[in-house]
């Protein structure tokens, strides 16, 4: 099924408005010449390290323990992205190199 015309446009629109809403609407709500409040600032402390825990949790949550090949793809991996983490303390890098890692290790080594 697709969309005439019209209701391309209405989607581009519609896409376009929330976008244009959720960037803007924080400077609206918390303007440069009022104090932030605790609350948001404690969100803004909290809310990556749990997005961070979360996505640990999710990505982990089906690896096979009880069969080969143990986890040990995914135990490599982690424990590399960590040791990379510690060393250079840049989240894009850490997650680069363990992702690039667990695709060499599953299509190699592992296969």
């Amino acid at each position: 099924m697709t969309m005439t015309l019209l209701q391309s446009l209405l989607m581009i629109a519609a896409a376009a408005l929330g976008t244009m809403c959720t960037r803007f609407l924080p400077f609206l709500v918390f303007p440069e010449n009022k104090p932030v409040p605790p609350f948001i600032l404690y969100l803004g402390k909290a809310l990556p390290l749990a997005v961070m825990g979360m996505l640990v949790v999710y990505s982990l949550r089906t690896t096979p323990v009880l069969s080969a090949p143990y986890g040990a793809p995914e135990l490599i991996s982690l424990a590399a992205l960590v040791a990379v983490h510690l060393r250079w303390r840049n989240m894009l890098v850490s997650m680069a190199v363990g992702t690039i890692l667990y695709m060499v290790l599953i299509q190699t080594v592992f296969a």
